[in-house]
């Protein structure tokens, strides 16, 4: 294949990949760090949960579809693309949590709406009741509430808002008419908070699929050494995207010999994705592969398979605006969440024809996922 031809289809196939997750249908619609600038901690936290998973379990897949030789020194360069998907169930796409919120005028506005017809604020005409109600709306924004949060995650639907539960309460005011005391009792209500997922109403989002060119280059004392880099790259939701991951397997056979029949390597994989200032995502995993060459080295199938431990978690950075009685100001949001997965079983087959090699497998964890690469062997 012509090499400018290759490096084209790679980058079209990454970034293809890449920004499948949450295509935009209008200019109009919410990002990913617009999104989340909505929603306070508590409700944040739960809203990324399957994404924390989603991305650490992608990013500890497709490392590797075959053991190293077991020599002492070799030539082997391989470069292309993998492809990995983690896969999402109905459960990841809502949630339903409690936590602390707090109310902006708007928001405030729409649980007093009933001052404005309640028999109870009679006499009151239409501006008195206007004037209470923005005394009330006074007491309520800017202030910590317990209140039930639902709604789509960041892998729900555009369509299914995330609402918050008030649980109603009695809050003490001065009349502005009357220039008295008196005790509002405010009714429960839930409130949308403008917030929705990133998929658009009737797409089905089974996983979540994520692309990177991938190089790997061995063999020195039965060791490879892999790397994945993705430059500053716009994806759709979520901004500017880079990445880069590093990972060594070492054949242990090279220091005993060819004792089995089958070539057996320990590996460890470490990789860090950033998405523009909003989020840092890490992931590690080791353990130990296997793999058997069947056939020639021009023409060949190897099953392998392989048991990792891994672990990821994801750093959340933002501003969420708080509406108080003397202005809008700025708090900075910042979390970590860990990935659920802790160890995987991987199972794959790799055939290599000429210098093309094509391989899939699938990982068995928490959260399972499946990879495709596509390489080019020298």
């Amino acid at each position: 294949m012509n090499r400018y031809l290759f490096v084209g289809v790679l980058v079209a196939l990454v970034c293809l990949v890449s920004t499948g997750f949450g295509q935009t249908s209008s200019q109009q619609d919410k990002n990913f760090e617009e999104t989340l600038k909505q929603l306070s901690q508590d409700a944040a936290k739960a809203y990324v949960a399957p994404i924390v998973s989603g991305f650490g379990s992608d990013l500890n897949s497709g490392w590797f579809h075959r053991a190293p030789r077991a020599t002492v020194f070799g030539f082997d360069l391989e470069f292309g693309a993998v492809v990995m998907g983690t896969f999402f169930k109905d459960e990841h796409k809502k949630f339903n949590t409690n936590g602390i919120f707090q109310f902006d005028s708007s928001e405030s506005a729409k649980l007093t709406n009933y001052i404005k017809t309640d028999p109870a604020f009679n006499p009151y005409n239409a501006s008195q009741r206007d004037a209470l109600q923005r005394a009330v709306i006074d007491a309520i924004r800017g202030k910590n509430f317990s209140v039930g949060i639902a709604g789509a995650t960041v892998i729900g639907s555009k369509a299914d808002t995330v609402r918050a539960t008030f649980g109603g309460g009695t809050f003490t005011v001065t009349d502005p008419n009357s220039g008295l005391s008196r005790n509002v009792t405010v009714p429960s209500n839930i409130v949308g908070l403008g917030a929705g997922g990133l998929t658009d109403p009737g797409d089905d989002l089974p996983a979540l699929p994520l692309a990177a060119p991938q190089l790997t280059i061995g063999t020195f004392f039965g060791s490879q050494f892999t790397f994945r880099y993705i430059p500053n790259i716009k994806v759709d939701n979520f901004g500017e995207v880079k990445y880069f991951g590093f990972g060594i397997q070492h054949n242990p056979g090279v220091w005993f010999g060819d004792i089995l029949p089958l070539d057996v390597s320990a590996s460890f994989f470490t990789q860090t994705l950033e998405a523009s200032s909003v989020f840092k995502s890490t992931a590690t995993a080791f353990g130990v592969n296997a793999s058997k060459r069947l056939g020639w080295g021009f023409l060949n199938l190897t099953p392998y398979a392989g048991f990792m431990v891994e672990s990821s978690s994801m750093d959340f950075t933002y501003d969420y605006f708080i509406d108080t009685p003397t202005g809008r100001q700025k708090q900075t949001v910042n979390f970590e969440l860990t990935g659920e997965n802790k160890t995987r079983v991987t199972a794959g087959l790799s055939i290599k024809i000429l210098i093309v090699n094509i391989n899939a497998d699938y990982n068995w964890s928490k959260y399972n996922s499946a990879s495709v690469g596509l390489m080019f062997i020298i």
